[in-house]
């Protein structure tokens, strides 16, 4: 009798239990909550390590008010707040105990990546925004030139990469014949995605950045199973395919230089827990690793996140040696060029691929330039949709006073789905 009942009291964590969607769609809600919240602190002459601290709290405080009164659900933050300087590649966080990176500021007009994320009950939603640091004296917020070709390179590389996520068929319409015929389609081999995405980019005189990585995400784990790579380096290789009943960490990064990267000498402040386990000697080693147990689980933390970031800095070693951490190096683009990031949490569902935490949409009359995308290829994925529309089921029981109201449910309901 005990081994009929063990399979109901196994939790479905896919996306065919609703409580799943709910809780990433919660954690995505705090996610944007907070990037715009983070992308108002970011103005020139504010420290990066001020506004990395003001994210954390702000991240802290909105994630307490979620789930009261679940005891057992964990929470907490996904990915630390990071403020990555004009040629980072990667996420930055420094340290405030190291004192020529704690005094970096902000300066006008670079492009700076902001990136965060928060998670519930191990489902973690991570998004990124590039800004150009606005000019104090400057209230039109309108960008021109390369700054201008970066951001739009890297705002239409995004869509299209979202659009070549889609699986075949799963938009098509017509009769069951030609949604068949639709589904048998191969999806584009991930060369193939960096050609496209090369032919966008390289329209407004920019490159890919090298080996960008989108990954699937599960349950505790922002590193899946499957990987999507652009322009890989060094031999690296993508693998799999995105398929209904997956969320993804879709990310683009574009440079206005190569996009070939190299490691900076800063320090590597940005880890994660893996799930090897190794014979820790040192007590500094051992308290940092039960920290980060109980409160990071595998999900990516910062050094200055830990209560004691100096004891952190030397018991982080041994634990990086023996496997036990992840370090994340500090890249960034080898010539030293602007680079532009974004970093999407997405659910494939039915009905085609929603975001689930994004950037926001750039107002695409603020960026001034002459160059435009002429491909006619990419031109027509770039006009598909992501997904299905949706009608309202409660639309034709609406009395005519409340079309209006319909409409707006309509909208909603396209958003959800």
């Amino acid at each position: 009798m005990a081994d009929k009942k063990e399979p109901e009291q196994e939790i479905d964590y896919t996306l065919n239990n609703p409580d799943t969607l709910t809780k990433y769609k919660s954690a995505a809600q705090i996610s944007q909550k907070v990037l715009d919240a983070v992308t108002k602190l970011c103005v020139a002459g504010e420290k990066i390590v001020t506004i990395c601290e003001k994210g954390d709290k702000l991240l802290d405080e909105e994630i307490s008010k979620v789930y009261r009164g679940k005891k057992d659900l964990k929470k907490g933050i996904s990915h630390p707040t990071t403020v990555s300087p004009s040629a980072f590649v990667t996420p930055y966080t420094p340290l405030t105990s190291d004192e020529a990176e704690a005094a970096v500021t902000l300066k006008e007009g670079e492009a700076i990546k902001i990136q965060l994320g928060a998670q519930i009950d191990g489902f973690g939603t991570i998004v990124c925004d590039t800004i150009i640091v606005p000019k104090a004296d400057d209230a039109s917020d309108v960008v021109e030139g390369r700054d201008a070709d970066l951001l739009l390179a890297c705002h239409y590389a995004n869509e299209l990469l979202l659009r070549l996520m889609v699986p075949p068929g799963l938009l098509a319409t017509g009769t069951d014949e030609e949604k068949a015929k639709a589904a048998k389609v191969k999806a584009p081999t991930q060369s193939k995605i960096t050609t496209l995405l090369e032919k966008v980019v390289k329209s407004y005189d920019c490159n890919l950045v090298e080996s960008t990585t989108s990954w699937q995400f599960e349950r505790n784990e922002i590193e899946g199973k499957k990987k999507i790579i652009l322009a890989p380096g060094d031999g690296a290789k993508g693998e799999g395919i995105p398929e209904v009943g997956e969320v993804w960490g879709v990310e683009m990064g574009v440079s206005l230089g190569s996009g070939k990267i190299k490691n900076f000498e800063n320090r590597t402040t940005l880890h994660r827990r893996t799930t090897l386990t190794y014979a820790l000697k040192r007590p500094s080693s051992k308290k940092i690793l039960n920290e980060v147990v109980k409160k990071f689980g595998t999900f990516p933390f910062s050094l200055r996140q830990l209560e004691d970031e100096r004891d952190a800095k030397v018991g982080v070693v041994e634990c990086v040696r023996g496997n036990v951490f992840r370090q994340y190096e500090v890249v960034g683009d080898k010539d030293g060029d602007p680079v532009a990031r974004l970093l999407t949490t997405i659910a494939i569902t039915k009905n085609g691929l929603q975001k689930i935490a994004a950037p926001p949409s750039p107002d695409l009359s603020k960026l001034k330039t002459d160059k435009k995308i002429t491909d006619e290829e990419v031109l027509k994925i770039l006009e598909q949709p992501l997904a299905k529309e949706t009608k309202s089921k409660n639309k034709k029981k609406k009395k005519p006073a409340k079309k209006a109201a319909a409409a707006d449910d309509d909208e909603e309901s396209s958003d959800d789905e």
